[in-house]
């Protein structure tokens, strides 16, 4: 029986991928999603939560009301994960990431929300809503900063790498991982 993708039998790689080039596939899958499900904990256990995003590099950000079921895991345990994943047709289109950081939480008043709040699309959600485009909602804004990204991609095993390849966010004022140590 003839095989769509005869590479998909082959022994699995190990082999890691170049950082910069793990880094370039992440970001176009960020780039090119804008749903993802974010798991916290709460006292009633697990929560996972589909929520459309929007990206500034590897941060993940979205907005959410105050008294949600999700800030109020976040506010208990701010350790989170959040899976992105794109449309998958067979095994040889297998592509995702899980994200694993803390989550913040940015009033509208935090010094830091400006930063994140640049890249926010807010206009898309007002639009949605019928609300005017000429004032920015007061929103709170939750970040997720990654410490470590799980990025998955079978069609990485056709150039004979590892289907599965870890991120880590590299120290501050350390240089970049070499692929070698990111396979740690």
């Amino acid at each position: 029986m003839p095989l769509t993708n005869p590479w998909l039998a082959e022994p699995k790689s190990t082999r890691r991928l170049p950082q910069n080039r793990l880094e370039e596939r992440i970001l176009n899958l960020l780039s090119g999603q804008n749903m993802c499900v974010l798991a916290t904990t709460g006292r009633d256990g697990p929560l996972a939560t589909p929520v459309r995003y929007y990206h500034l590099d590897f941060a993940v950000m979205f907005t959410a009301a105050p008294q949600s079921p999700k800030l109020r895991n976040i506010a208990a345990d701010p350790r989170v994960s959040v899976g992105i994943f794109a449309p998958l047709v067979g095994l040889a289109s297998s592509r995702g990431a899980q994200l694993f950081g803390k989550a913040r939480v940015l009033t509208p008043d935090h010094v830091e929300r400006s930063h994140y709040w640049a890249a926010f699309r807010w206009e898309n959600e007002h639009a949605e809503q019928g609300r005017p485009l000429d004032d920015p909602p007061p929103d709170t804004l939750v970040v997720i900063e990654p410490d470590r990204i799980v990025y998955t991609e079978h069609w990485l095993r056709r150039e004979g790498f590892a289907a599965r390849q870890v991120w880590k966010r590299p120290e501050a004022g350390a240089l970049a991982a070499s692929p070698e140590q990111t396979a740690k």
